[in-house]
């Protein structure tokens, strides 16, 4: 009667816990996905053609000096052949085809490598140093190209699989998760990468990550040489903001505020009586531009941009640089002791000179 009596108290008991949340597994294969998408996928082999300095004829620079100084001349530069590999994808059926900039950079010819055996020769169209991307184009139609997904929906514990062509091994499929978001690794002013554990390579570079709905959200574009497992691929987000001014000028339209701003140290939140170091303060504010426009001042301290605290500086650009020209942003900033609100509309950043 008592070991009844206590197995229906453990019922009751398993009765008042939550349900346990179901498990999470991987797809029961990728197999279809490859099947589907890996005719999108190519293999880029670039030629470069680089100037190498000759090697001092004495070993001694002091002794080249007084060589050149009397005899007149200097040994001309000689001409170095360099190669590289890396991958891309085809985003429509009439040759557009999106890889990194590094992949392309510098480059005298570049090859397109396609699942039948095609190879192409390729122009470029236009590139971004600043986020890693470039655009490229082979004169062909009916080809088959991805779609391009919405990376903002990638939540970390998702699945992904990038296909590509590491250390020249064409078509090669590697799968995992996404590890996280928003990475900062220095990689460039608008870092904000996808950092995943599907294996990838020397020569993965500018290849696609995939959902599992068969979406690009990302280009896979580096990976971190001391570790293991440790791959970033850019936002295709952030890839299609541009994609419209890298096709048609060559170049990415990007939003600029026309300020320089700082950390926010323990010392100066404490100066400034701000209970925590956060935010960016304003060291300088280009004149005529959207912040002076706005009257940002130097000194302020930005808290918050529509709403979204801002942790450091290094968030600003990037938060400023995609999706905002000729938009109106919405300041929260700390001014002498005083939280006011300064409205700004972004403009296009100026072209370098």
């Amino acid at each position: 009667m008592r070991s009844r009596s206590i197995i229906h108290l453990y019922a009751f008991v398993l009765m008042l816990l939550p349900a346990a949340a179901p498990a999470v597994t991987a797809p029961e294969s990728f197999a279809p996905l490859v099947k589907a998408h890996k005719a999108s996928v190519v293999n880029i082999s670039t030629r470069q053609v680089i100037k190498v300095k000759q090697p001092s004829p004495f070993g001694d620079p002091q002794m080249d000096q007084f060589f050149y100084r009397f005899f007149g001349g200097q040994q001309p530069p000689r001409e170095q052949v360099r190669q590289s590999l890396g991958s891309g994808f085809v985003i429509s059926a009439d040759g557009y085809i999106l890889t990194n900039n590094h992949v392309v950079d510098q480059a005298s010819d570049i090859r397109v490598s396609f699942d039948d055996g095609r190879v192409l020769e390729a122009k470029l169209i236009g590139r971004s140093p600043e986020i890693d991307i470039a655009l490229i184009k082979v004169e062909a139609t009916g080809l088959q190209a991805v779609t391009l997904g919405n990376s903002d929906a990638l939540e970390v514990g998702d699945w992904v699989m990038a296909i590509g062509n590491p250390f020249g091994l064409s078509q090669t499929v590697t799968k995992g998760i996404v590890s996280a978001k928003g990475r900062v690794i220095g990689a460039g002013p608008y870092d904000d990468l996808i950092q995943t554990d599907a294996a990838i390579n020397p020569g993965n570079s500018g290849g696609p990550l995939f959902n599992t709905s068969g979406q690009v959200v990302g280009i896979n574009t580096m990976i971190l040489a001391k570790g293991q497992n440790l791959g970033f691929a850019v936002p295709m987000n952030m890839v299609k903001d541009v994609l419209p001014s890298l096709k048609e000028k060559g170049r990415p339209d990007l939003g600029w505020l026309g300020v320089d701003a700082q950390a926010v140290t323990p010392e100066i939140a404490e100066a400034l009586g701000m209970p925590d170091p956060i935010g960016a303060i304003v060291r300088s504010v280009t004149k005529g531009g959207p912040a002076d426009k706005a009257g940002l001042l130097r000194g302020d301290v930005i808290i918050e941009l529509d709403g979204k605290k801002i942790l450091s500086p290094a968030e600003l650009p990037r938060m400023i640089a995609f999706g905002h020209i000729g938009k109106t942003v919405t300041f929260k900033v700390s001014r002498q002791g005083k939280t006011i609100e300064i409205k700004v509309v972004v403009e296009k950043r100026p072209e370098k000179s």
